[in-house]
């Protein structure tokens, strides 16, 4: 099972950021633009948070409160969890499950090297059972 460095390697994708300052529409705007379900929250080089379509439901819309008010430092996920590079991929899917996130930031020290969500961790383990399948297929066929 790959770590989630390597996973990154192999899958390259931009990480999408916002700053504390900034607007919860400012958020909703770039997460609609980019088609994702968070954004990190990078303060001076540094991960302060994330900003999630869930943190919108729950402190914004059922709150009342206008996103275009709304600081992103006023309802992001401060208490952010996150994974050492050298996790292994299938321990992110206990880590996400456990926790009930859907989003992990990656780490290397006090270097963000990316985002891994839900979705890629499945497809990767996905990917790993079928190739796991395929060698036992062929030791049994000889």
């Amino acid at each position: 099972m790959l770590t989630t460095k390597q996973f990154l390697q192999q899958h390259p994708k931009e990480t999408w950021s916002v700053r504390p300052e900034q607007t919860v529409r400012d958020a909703l705007l770039l997460m609609a633009a980019k088609n994702v379900g968070a954004v990190l929250v990078i303060d001076h080089g540094k991960l302060v948070g994330v900003f999630s379509e869930r943190d919108y439901a729950r402190k914004v819309a059922l709150h009342g409160k206008a996103s275009s008010d709304t600081l992103i430092s006023e309802v992001m996920t401060s208490n952010v969890i996150t994974v050492d590079a050298m996790q292994k991929i299938e321990d992110c899917m206990q880590i996400m499950t456990d926790k009930h996130i859907r989003h992990l930031p990656v780490m290397q020290g006090t270097q963000l090297l990316g985002l891994i969500s839900i979705g890629d961790v499945v497809r990767e383990m996905m990917a790993e059972q079928k190739h796991l399948i395929e060698q036992l297929e062929s030791y049994i066929h000889g």
